[in-house]
């Protein structure tokens, strides 16, 4: 077996690798290089699960080379047979990605000029001296191309990025939709946290008033193009039928033989002994099906095999390959059969196989003294390390940081900010992240002071850190894995200071929940019987007592986390198994009330899937959300629809249209009567935005029915504040101390700003920024 040198780190732990093919060799992507691509090249992915079971991808540029794809097919057939044969693999084109892999880069995916084959030269995305403008397409999966440097590229319906290495420039069409400028707004996030190591200042530009920065490298602005319709062809799962072929090499060529035309195809029409192809091409899908007792020489060239099934049917060269084994089949293959059973998750009478979170996979338990070696929870989701590092946090006070007591360390309170600094070792140096935890019921001074606080700490440090900002509710794993097995403690309000602005309520519920990467979190949520969700655990504290409720699908590692929950409350509880309450128990949540029991989310074998509705581009297109959805997700401006398998719902956005409302219900009809897997008859609930029941909410954790009274853009823009051009006059120097960048921050989210008078006197030496005053 031939064996690569960059095979054997493939694999050992959970997450996501990257290699890009160089001079027809694997060289790996670094980290905080992930979600780029250059257009030249191609590249070779392994997502490893924590059973674990693996997913390979190969990327294409649409410039790549023939030597550099093949080169890349090569590679993917060696890890697959390095790793046994067992991994799910998937051929990917540029502008044609699977769902599977964009759901890796949910901030979006940047396609960038240039190649190693083509002898472009790549840009160092990192270098402060770069120079680039990226054009944002789709609402969904979000992708930003590379173009032209000028103003002939832009229009008037889109966003583009302007990246000038240390000012990244958010432009925004005059007909560009909310969700599009939030979503353009989290990719210019990205590339600010990721690629300049937070280093850089993020500046929103409206058409129209762009600023001279601009100007100077663009040139004078001419006419913009109008908005033109989005022609890209959208994934409409479900809307076409499959053929079923086995395929044969008995005479000495692979040959295919129909087995089924049209879906819906049975599970037994499938031999372990023989490999099939799974004709979804008018979809620009192909499956190829490995059964495990095919002879080798099939299972090897299953992807060939697909490549040339392609050609002979003369579908698109961007149609999506997926070679699965048996046992590993994505929900995308499973839909076309409409018998498809996952017993026991297993492919024999012993061994299991599990794929990413649609099996269930066998849980690690949760033990404090296993966070130093917890090799599954460090590496998942690019996480840094095991969190075993040193770790210091403050609490933003007056404009200033104030120690926490490191006996409070894991809870926050949702009227406070928090710096929280993680220092370990990489190797022989010493690496820090500096998290900035901003909690929804914060002032906006408590978020711009702990913006402020957070450069000046990194300043001090010689810029070192990597900088995070992290709003409540969204915490990356890394950050709930800090607190040396102790659950994350999220209280919805109030604050942790002696003098606190609100006491805490007399009932509360805390939703607590294991993450994929086995790190804990206990949400608090509004007291209410309609809240619990079957498959976890809740921490319910009234003024007589404490209850533990331990869902049915609920892992004893939750209620590990529970006991520690309530050991914070300082308070004796009583465990409450579900189904067997006492009456206590509902009244003390205001009585017994409908809430999530679904068996599918328990079980979890068929994923839920979520979909936007939207005629955004002149006609109705529904379109997948990849990877894991999140409330977020929802956009106020569409109709959403979310598939549970044993029931459909449609979630109305405020500000859909018309055309959106009145066609979805049809969509939604069509949907189900239209499923390869030969579903009917399914229940269609229509909810609107902010009366979602129980049975919706569920399938989000810790749903906060408060999101949308800010709205989102605007908080993203309470960092990175519009371009002014009556600024400029005022302030001559950027370098300002904590005082005067907080004042200015004040005085330019104020209306009247102009009319506030010349700064106080400042108690710091370093610096005199106020043009008017001198000060």
């Amino acid at each position: 077996m031939v064996s690569h040198k960059e095979f054997e780190t493939a694999g050992k732990a959970p997450g996501l690798q990257i290699w890009r093919i160089e001079n027809m060799d694997l060289k790996p992507v670094p980290k905080n290089l992930y979600g780029n691509f250059y257009t030249g090249d191609a590249y070779l992915l392994l997502y490893t699960t924590t059973a674990p079971s693996y997913y390979i991808h190969m990327w294409m540029g649409n410039e790549c080379s023939q030597d550099e794809s093949g080169a890349a097919a090569i590679f993917a057939t060696q890890l697959d047979d390095f790793l046994g044969g067992g991994p799910v693999q998937f051929r990917e084109v540029q502008n044609n990605e699977s769902l599977t892999f964009l759901g890796y880069f949910k901030s979006g995916i940047k396609y960038k000029q240039g190649g190693v084959a083509s002898g472009f030269h790549h840009v160092l995305t990192n270098d402060v001296d770069v120079k680039r403008l990226l054009h944002i397409k789709g609402r969904r999966a979000i992708r930003a191309t590379e173009v032209e440097m000028s103003w002939s590229s832009f229009n008037k319906g889109d966003c583009f990025i302007v990246d000038l290495g240390k000012e990244i420039y958010q432009w925004c069409g005059s007909d560009c939709n909310r969700f599009e400028r939030l979503k353009a707004s989290q990719l210019a996030i990205d590339i600010r946290d990721n690629e300049r190591n937070g280093r850089a200042k993020l500046i929103m530009v409206e058409d129209g008033a762009e600023p001279d920065a601009l100007t100077k490298v663009l040139g004078p602005k001419s006419s913009i193009t109008p908005a033109t319709p989005d022609n890209e062809e959208v994934e409409t799962s479900n809307k076409k039928k499959a053929a079923l072929y086995m395929i044969s090499d008995a005479s000495g060529s692979m040959k295919t033989s129909v087995v089924a035309q049209t879906s819906p195809f049975k599970q037994e029409m499938l031999s372990l002994d023989e490999c099939y192809i799974l004709d979804n091409g008018v979809d620009k899908n192909v499956f190829v099906w490995k059964g495990p007792n095919a002879n080798t020489s099939e299972r090897k060239a299953a992807m060939k095999a697909a490549e040339q099934f392609i050609k002979e049917k003369n579908y698109s060269s961007k149609t999506q390959i997926q070679v699965l084994p048996a046992g590993g089949e994505t929900t995308l293959f499973k839909q076309f059969f409409s018998n498809w059973k996952d017993k026991d998750q297993t492919t024999g009478p012993t061994k299991a196989y599990t794929i990413g979170k649609i099996a269930h996979v066998e849980q690690i338990p949760f033990d404090a003294s296993s966070l130093h070696n917890n090799k599954a929870m460090a590496a998942q989701h690019n996480m840094v390390d095991d969190g075993s590092g040193k770790v210091q946090i403050w609490r933003v006070e007056g404009g200033d940081r104030v120690p926490v007591d490191p006996s409070t360390y894991g809870q926050f309170f949702g009227g406070d900010c928090y710096l929280i600094l993680y220092s370990y070792k990489q190797g022989s140096r010493e690496q820090h992240i500096i998290y900035t935890w901003q909690g929804l019921k914060s002032t906006q001074d408590e978020l711009a002071a702990s913006a402020f606080l957070t450069v000046q700490l990194d300043d001090s440090m010689g810029g070192a850190p990597v900088q995070v900002r992290v709003t409540q509710g969204q915490e990356p794993p890394h950050l709930m894995s800090l607190f040396k097995g102790k659950p994350m403690i999220i209280h919805s309000g109030g604050t942790s200071r002696k003098d606190g602005q609100t006491k805490t309520g007399s009932m509360r519920l805390f939703h607590i929940r294991q993450s994929s990467s086995r790190a804990t979190r206990a949400v608090e949520v509004e007291p209410s019987a309609s809240n619990l969700n079957t498959n976890d655990v809740f921490v319910l504290k009234s003024p007589d007592c404490v209850f533990v409720w331990k869902g049915a699908g609920a892992s004893e590692e939750e209620m590990v986390a529970a006991k520690y929950v309530v050991s914070v409350l300082g308070r004796q509880s009583t465990d409450v198994v579900e189904g067997k309450e006492p009456a206590g128990f509902w009244s003390a949540l205001g009585g017994k009330k409908e809430y999530q029991t679904s068996p599918t989310l328990q079980k979890m074998v068929k994923p839920p899937r979520l979909f936007g509705c939207s005629n955004k581009t002149g006609r109705l297109v529904v379109s997948e959300i990849p990877g894991d959805f999140t409330q977020s997700d929802l956009a106020t401006d569409d109709v959403m629809l979310l598939d549970t398998w044993d029931q459909i719902f449609l979630w109305i956005g405020k500000e859909a249209n018309e055309v959106e409302k009145r066609e979805s219900p049809k969509i939604a009809k069509d949907y189900v009567d239209s499923d390869p897997s030969g579903r009917h008859g399914l229940p269609i609930t229509t909810i609107k935005q902010g009366a979602e029941p129980p049975t919706f909410t569920g399938w989000f954790q810790a749903w906060d029915p408060n999101m949308w009274d800010t709205d989102p853009l605007e908080r993203i823009r309470a960092h990175a504040p519009p371009y002014s051009p009556s600024l400029t006059p005022y302030w001559k120097k950027e370098i300002l101390c904590t005082r005067e960048r907080l004042l200015l921050s004040q005085l330019t989210r104020s209306p009247n700003w102009q009319s506030a008078g010349a700064l106080g006197p400042c108690d710091h030496t370093t610096v005199l920024a106020c043009g008017p005053c001198s000060r």
